[in-house]
């Protein structure tokens, strides 16, 4: 649908008002000067077209083409209206019904002195979305229903049956019986005869389709009355009546079955400016010769975008138009070719070539409607415009006059204002330029371009951007100025005012003894980098040498460029004003303090003291020569001499850290040695088989045996744990959180149990915050099992809940589609996936890491580490970030991993495996743990697809060829059509 030709108007409180807006006046070149109000009028006796709302160029294409039906005009005319005595001049004129917004439309379209005027009052009524496009067809049956539904009320019968006059006809569904010949005949009334365009030429073929016999045989066979049961028999149509205008329907918009989605069918199909209807009448002896009236066309090669015109004949002077929204053109000599527009997309070199015409035939690859109307022995009718709409009409052509005299007398000033401005500037351009020894003055170029180029008076003139912080001119902002005579600046500061003025002094002479200082280093830094590498070779001896860092040496001329380039820029950007404003300042400070962390040079052999590291490896001595010239470009630099000694304090903790390695050592293998059962599992018990020679176990936290075994692995690199927080395991009120039941399933991964021999041991290497005991009894009934403390109800059934919450709750989860054939599964690879998780090689590779790597610092290693909050939600918190177990799906061969959120609806997923397995959403029958999912517009929160789901898809008819699809207009949802719009409302 065009847009950008669309002319935009404001809104007014009354729907006279929207019709009768004037256009407003357009500023074109950008000069100040406005385009002549002459643009906006139309040419004495010529149509008025319509404005396109954003995506209305398919009603406006039917309404200029039942405008020039003039027999429904002259009905809508006579149609009583509630201003039939006429609308007082101090009111504005407010259409109630649908007639009356069509008799003042045409009125206006008919009288009205406006090139094009505004229907956005006729599309408001019947409720469309101005920046849709819908389907054309639908809209000219829908309209044409509730028009007739309308005038079905009025007195006047040339009102009331007006639409059954000139677009009703008659046809009948035949079918006979094969055994009996008994005929049995249904009679149906049609406004328009849908043809098929498919495999078909000319017009002609098609309507022999519409009319041709079909055969009803084995399953599809006729229910004769006769014969009392199903025999074979023939059904066609027989056309009984035609009515004055016959509107035959191109069916080009059709729906594809692979894609799921309408497309349009690009073949040129032949008609001709007369077509006699009577071979295919059932009763001969009628007038059927039709003349052409109309062509409706569609421009674009998909059906879900394009534009839509009309080429329609003045049935008053026999002469053809093309109705293109605004613009109107009259259709005469080499461009009289109906049906024929240039595409908007670009032709492909497989495109059908045009086939020839003859002598009053035409051929199109894009009209979609085609208008006959009887031929008329009689003089065409003549329409008067009733006295009420005619006055306003012309109270509206009054106000269009008015605002024209405005922008005429808005021209004639614009162009006084040039005159005087194109004087100006030919007095003061000869004296413009600054002669040699003569006084000058810089002034903005910017601003000289603006009193060049504009007719309106520039303002007043601002200088301020190109000061240095000095106040003064900055040497680099020099490209930005112009230097012109001290007379012309006297004339601009005199007439312009503005400031501040910069004379031949204005130059900022430290600006430029900086920028020299800064390229004089820069060009410089090349010979000193091959200086400082041949002094690096040579070999210090005694102490006359400095420290420096090994990093800073492999870096330092690209860290020394990147310090004169951000001298270069502070002293470009070292006034405020250049800036722009406030927010591009904070953005340079925050910039520069994020440099300002980063390491400067020498900084690397700076320990946290302030004083040189104690790591030789990380330095290196350099001869004095070689420091004085790194000096130069780091003057800030920290200077550490060959004898400088090393940081005391990092001495103290680097032989405090060995010895605290020494005792992690000692200590990893103490506890190793002492829990040998909790670090096997496989010596640990197990709930689900209780061992015999114990009746009581205890439980400790999953999370502390993992940090604890990486303690153990790894004690130079984990610090040690020195407490159990079992409370992580208890609800607020101090009970358990889970049941016997749980702990020997899925909450088996959550607890780890040991023996009693082994919890004295760890009783008296940890500290224990809560301990938690199962015990075994037996009784009559059996084995009895006791927990303590004793489990929580109420904390259980809310864990429970919140996880089936967070599960239904999901914002991003990876879920998987199965694709199945005669209930197997389909072990072949189809379309690429869209919204794959990530692989699984990756989260292997991270699942097989030493755990000492993988996990953050256990939050338990000190004993001074405060307690976790005592809820069940510092549980689920818990269970979140603390366990790094992957319970990843292992997807199959053939399988795909789709991306997905709890929102989401059924009908978006489908829309995801069509992508994903070639399958239209309405071929693909989905089910999850057996039962169908089928609802589209349910969430799939609500249908129970949870993180990890393996949802089976069975599709109908598997389709091969996906890849032809297009790219963009067979992704799109469902659409709407006129749902919620006037037009269904009757």
């Amino acid at each position: 649908m065009r847009t950008a030709s669309t002319t935009s108007t404001t809104p007014t409180a009354s729907a006279a008002r929207r019709y009768q807006t004037p256009p407003g006046a357009r500023d074109t070149l950008g000069t100040g000067q406005v385009t002549s109000a002459g643009s906006f009028s139309a040419p004495q006796n010529a149509f008025v077209g319509l404005t396109n709302l954003g995506a209305t160029c398919y009603v406006n294409t039917f309404l200029q083409m039942w405008f020039l039906n003039l027999e429904l005009r002259q009905a809508l005319y006579l149609c009583p209206s509630a201003c039939g005595d006429g609308v007082p001049k101090d009111t504005d004129y407010e259409p109630q019904t649908i007639c009356e917004h069509l008799q003042y439309l045409f009125a206006l379209l008919q009288n009205s002195k406006r090139r094009y005027i505004d229907p956005s009052a006729f599309v408001k009524a019947l409720g469309l979305d101005t920046g849709q496009q819908q389907d054309a067809q639908e809209f000219s049956k829908l309209f044409m229903s509730l028009l007739e539904d309308t005038l079905s009320k009025q007195k006047n019968p040339d009102v009331r049956n007006i639409v059954q006059k000139q677009f009703c006809g008659e046809y009948a569904y035949v079918t006979v019986c094969n055994q009996c010949g008994r005929e049995s005949k249904l009679v149906s009334k049609f406004y328009e005869l849908e043809l098929n365009i498919q495999g078909h030429k000319q017009l002609t073929d098609c309507i022999t389709e519409f009319l041709k016999e079909e055969k009803l045989e084995g399953d599809n066979r006729y229910f004769c009355e006769t014969c009392q049961s199903k025999q074979n028999a023939t059904r066609k149509i027989r056309l009984l009546s035609l009515p004055c205008t016959l509107n035959l329907q191109l069916m080009r918009f059709v729906f594809d079955r692979q894609t799921g989605h309408k497309k349009k069918l690009n073949t040129y199909i032949g008609f001709s400016e007369l077509l006699d209807m009577e071979p295919f009448m059932e009763q001969k002896n009628g007038v059927y010769v039709y003349e052409l009236s109309a062509v409706l066309i569609h421009r674009g090669v998909s059906a879900y975008s394009g534009h839509y015109i009309a080429h329609v004949k003045d049935p008053q002077t026999g002469e053809w138009y093309k109705f293109n929204d605004e613009d109107i053109e009259k259709m005469e000599g080499k461009k009289l070719q109906l049906g024929i527009e240039e595409d908007l997309a670009e032709p492909s070199k497989s495109q059908t070539r045009k086939p020839k015409c003859g002598k009053g035939t035409h051929c199109s690859r894009n009209a979609y409607m085609l208008v006959y109307r009887l031929q008329a022995r009689e003089k065409s009718l003549t329409v008067q415009v009733p006295a009420f709409l005619q006055e306003l009409v012309e109270r509206d052509n009054c106000k269009f006059e008015e605002w024209c005299n405005e922008m005429a007398e808005m021209r004639k000033q614009s162009v006084a204002r040039g005159k005087i401005k194109h004087e100006e500037v030919k007095e003061l351009y000869q004296r413009l330029p600054a002669e040699a020894g003569s006084p000058y003055d810089f002034i903005s170029l910017e601003w000289l371009q603006k009193w060049l180029d504009e007719s309106t008076p520039p303002k007043p003139i601002d200088n301020t951007a190109c000061l240095c912080s000095h106040g003064k001119l900055h040497p680099d902002k020099i490209s930005l100025m112009k230097r012109i005579s001290e007379y012309v600046a006297d004339f601009f500061y005199r007439r312009y005012g503005g400031g501040p003025r910069l004379n031949v002094k204005a130059l900022c002479k430290d600006c430029v003894v900086e920028r020299c200082r800064i390229l004089r280093l820069k060009n410089q830094l090349n010979e000193d980098y091959k200086t400082v590498t041949n002094l690096l070779k040579m070999t210090v001896k005694g102490t006359d040498g400095f420290w420096v860092g090994k990093a800073s040496l492999r870096s330092w001329r690209q860290l020394a460029l990147e310090q004169l380039n951000e001298q270069d820029e502070d002293a470009e950007h070292s006034n405020g004003k250049m800036n722009g404003n406030a927010q591009n300042k904070d953005e340079s400070n925050e910039e520069k303090r994020e440099e300002e962390e980063e390491l400067n040079f020498n900084e690397d052999i700076v320990c946290p003291h302030g004083d040189l590291c104690i790591s030789e490896n990380e330095r290196r001595v350099v001869s004095k020569e070689a420091w004085e010239k790194l000096k130069q470009y780091f003057p800030k630099a920290p200077e550490f001499p060959n004898n400088k000694e090393c940081c005391s304090q990092c001495k103290i903790l680097e032989r405090e850290g060995e010895e605290n390695e020494a005792l992690h050592k000692m200590m990893a293998s103490e506890q190793k040695t002492s829990l040998q059962n909790l670090f096997h599992d496989k010596c640990r018990p197990c709930l689900g088989s209780w061992p015999q020679e114990t009746d009581e176990l205890y439980i400790v936290s999953q999370f502390f045996v993992e940090e604890w075994r990486k303690f153990v692995r790894r004690p130079t690199r984990c610090s040690p744990v020195s407490s159990i927080a079992n409370s992580v395991l208890l609800c607020p009120h101090g009970g358990l959180m889970f049941t016997f039941a749980s702990m020997t399933k899925e909450d088996s991964k959550h607890i780890a149990l040991i023996w009693p021999s082994e919890w004295e041991r760890i009783q008296k290497l940890f500290v224990v915050d809560h301990v938690i005991k199962i015990t075994r009894s037996q009784t009559a009934e059996g084995a009895r099992y006791a927990s303590e403390p004793q489990l929580c109800p109420e904390c259980r059934e809310g864990l429970l809940c919140q996880q089936q919450r967070d599960l239904r709750e999901y914002t991003q989860a990876t879920i998987y589609i199965h694709k199945v054939v005669d209930n197997k599964k389909v072990m072949k690879d189809a379309a690429p996936e869209l919204n794959v998780s990530s692989s699984e090689a990756e989260e292997e590779r991270e699942e097989n890491k030493p755990e000492g790597e993988q996990d953050p610092d256990f939050n338990q290693a000190n004993g001074g580490t405060k307690r976790q909050k005592l809820s069940h939600q510092s549980y689920i918190t818990y269970q979140k970030q603390g366990i790094r177990r992957s319970t990843r799906h292992r997807k199959v061969r053939g399988e795909k991993a789709l991306l997905v959120s709890a929102s989401q609806t059924l009908k978006e997923l489908k829309i995801q495996i069509m992508h994903a397995f070639s399958v239209a959403p309405f071929d693909q029958n989905l089910s999850l743990d057996g039962k169908m999912l089928s609802d589209d517009t349910a969430t799939l929160g609500s249908l129970g697809v949870i993180p990890e789901s393996v949802i089976l898809l069975k599709a109908d008819e598997p389709i091969a060829d996906y890849a032809a699809m297009d790219d963009v207009m067979h992704v799109c949802m469902p659409e709407e059509g006129f749902k919620g719009t006037g037009l269904l409302g009757h």
